[in-house]
């Protein structure tokens, strides 16, 4: 998991082949601008979806895991707690390969607030709880091919 301030998105570049691409489109875009929904910037392995969450508490925000798909999340309209919990630390859950997604009953280890101008990267080893806000967050969610 990598969680740093938005100008610094490009140090990270080199972590994935597709990461450079995503990088241009987030520095060149007006991203509160945009409209809920998806831009597909390399078919189905580089996406970025525009979407608002509803006000989430830790118990109500599910740790998940992606097996192909890295995330890059970033919060656009106010702070968005996200638990972590190495992948490693947890017990085996079912996978749901359509979506790419295994979730996992209870909290996460440790919340880090990740406010506007901030990202959260969660490589396949990472759990995540994201969503945690008493307001929702309108965020972006760049879906990295592995």
């Amino acid at each position: 998991m990598v969680v740093d301030k938005i100008e610094n998105l490009e140090q990270y570049a080199s972590l994935n082949p597709l990461f450079a691409k995503a990088i241009e489109y987030l520095k060149a875009t007006d991203l509160n601008a945009q409209e809920l929904g998806k831009v597909k910037l390399q078919g189905d392995n580089l996406v970025v979806n525009f979407s608002q969450t509803k006000p989430k508490t830790k118990e109500e925000a599910k740790l998940e895991t992606h097996n192909s798909f890295i995330d890059i999340q970033i919060p656009l309209s106010g702070v968005e707690v996200m638990g972590y919990t190495p992948r490693a630390a947890l017990p085996e859950s079912e996978y749901d390969a359509g979506n790419d997604i295994s979730f996992y009953e209870g909290l996460a280890e440790s919340y880090i607030p990740v406010k506007p101008g901030m990202f959260a990267i969660f490589f396949p080893q990472d759990a995540h709880a994201p969503g945690v806000s008493p307001d929702g967050v309108k965020k972006v969610i760049v879906k990295v091919l592995v």
